[in-house]
């Protein structure tokens, strides 16, 4: 038996910062980072917040990538100011921070707060999620944290906080988007529910990420883009995600790439994977079913070609012409800060980690060690 549920309640369009105005919580702490509490943007939320005589404190101490002791910072800043709610106004790692900073306060003194995301950025869709990516920068690994009582209570959508976001975050973000919404799509928890909200996601990033990156101020694209964002997370929240964000997190753990951008990077090389088809390949009488998911992905973004081979090349091909377009690498060596002696030395480990990775379980294809190291060498 399956199951489907949306638990948390989701306001968007215009003005949908005024929902703060109405929220039946009285004391309240803000989480989030230096640079938002630091700009003018703060006063988006906080004005709300004080017209409507509510109670609060701004709680910024926020890193990406938010390592261990943040969290138990967090948390003893929330047990000792008592807060009834936490608002997480920030992108991907703040949102974790606040779902972490909130479970382990809400565990140990059996008390309730409730959580309201607000995301400004449109990639991580965590505003919707049970997941929280917490790091061991000691150990280098990232460790996914999925509970049902780290969903948020509400979440705010409004394209007025990704105004300041510049080209590179847009593109690396919107990625973001694609990659959930297609590992979502292909995931062996798949299920028609996730798949309709993964489905509309890559539609509105074919349409509409390249426009948000070239013209920051298309403030259609922004809101179609921050949705996007919201539907893909609702899909991999249901049906999780593969290995593209199994390795990944591991990339981002030992080289300090942002997330985004390290799962555009493996797109490419994870749907060769994935399909067994690359451009040696020829047609096949029968096809594993994730090559159907990858055909129904391909057309629809308008890449319908001659058959199964040429409809999958044109998917990756199109996804390495995004990576360029916005001037994302298409290897690490291009980069050209990581020491290549380094990056293959920590293959081995990144590899095992990799399939230890909660997201890796429910990739359509069961790899190996050796499959990944070779993922791993080939985006060198």
């Amino acid at each position: 038996m399956k199951s489907f549920d949306i638990k948390t309640k989701i306001y968007f369009g215009d003005n949908a910062i005024d929902r703060l105005r109405e929220l039946p919580y009285k004391k309240i702490m803000i989480v989030t980072d230096k640079f938002f509490s630091g700009s003018s943007m703060l006063r988006i939320v906080t004005q709300p917040l004080s017209e409507s005589n509510k109670e609060f404190r701004v709680f910024n101490d926020v890193v990406p990538d938010p390592p261990i002791d943040k969290i138990v910072v967090g948390v003893k800043a929330v047990l000792e100011y008592k807060p009834d709610c936490l608002i997480a106004v920030g992108g991907g790692s703040v949102i974790d921070s606040a779902k972490a900073i909130r479970e382990f306060a809400n565990r140990m003194h059996e008390s309730k707060i409730a959580l309201v995301a607000i995301p400004t950025t449109s990639g991580t869709g965590s505003e919707v999620t049970s997941f929280s990516v917490i790091t061991d920068p000691i150990h280098h690994i990232k460790y996914p944290l999925v509970s049902d009582t780290m969903l948020p209570e509400e979440a705010i959508l409004d394209e007025d906080l990704v105004k300041s976001v510049p080209p590179n975050v847009t593109a690396d973000t919107g990625m973001d988007v694609l990659t959930h919404a297609i590992e979502a799509y292909t995931s062996i928890n798949n299920n028609e529910f996730s798949a309709a909200l993964a489905e509309k996601a890559i539609e509105i990033c074919g349409a509409f990420l390249l426009r948000a990156y070239l013209d920051g101020n298309d403030w259609h694209a922004r809101r179609k883009m921050h949705v996007a964002s919201c539907l893909a997370g609702l899909a991999f929240n249901s049906a999780s995600l593969g290995l593209n964000h199994g390795m990944a997190h591991q990339i981002g753990a030992n080289f300090h790439i942002a997330h985004g951008r390290a799962n555009a990077m493996l797109l490419p090389h994870i749907i060769e994977f994935n399909s067994g088809i690359n451009i040696h390949s020829r047609s096949q009488k029968e096809y594993p079913k994730q090559v159907e998911k990858y055909v129904s992905i391909a057309r629809l973004l308008g890449l319908q070609n001659f058959n199964t081979i040429t409809t999958v090349r044109a998917l990756v091909n199109w996804i390495q012409f995004m990576n360029k377009e916005m001037n994302i690498p298409l290897s690490i060596s291009q980069m050209g800060n990581i020491p290549e002696m380094e990056y293959r030395s920590k293959i081995p480990q990144m590899a095992e980690a990799a399939l230890a990775d909660a997201c890796t379980a429910t990739n359509p294809k069961v790899p190996t060690k050796a499959d990944v190291m070779r993922i791993y060498e080939e985006l060198w």
